[in-house]
């Protein structure tokens, strides 16, 4: 690992909820536009996007939506 890098660990089901929310939000704002201060923002959540997808094969099923509610349904709190 280069010393400029940070290396970080996500469960599966948080990598997959991150990038649907990711993917979304993108979507919603027009490209995270509303979100953001400054471009290297914007930047930095479309890297991070790109990252997950390249590790995701789930987006790309014909069950992402319903493997997307499984994720969240795992990682939510107890009672909420």
């Amino acid at each position: 690992m280069a010393e400029d890098e940070v290396v970080l660990r996500l469960g599966r089901d948080e990598a997959l909820v991150l990038f649907e929310w990711l993917y979304r939000t993108d979507e919603t704002t027009n490209d995270f536009a509303d979100l953001v201060e400054d471009q290297a923002e914007q930047r930095t959540l479309w890297n991070l996007t790109c990252l997950l997808e390249r590790e995701l094969a789930e987006p790309f099923s014909p069950q992402y939506a319903e493997l997307v509610e499984q994720a969240r349904s795992r990682l939510r709190d107890e009672g909420l």
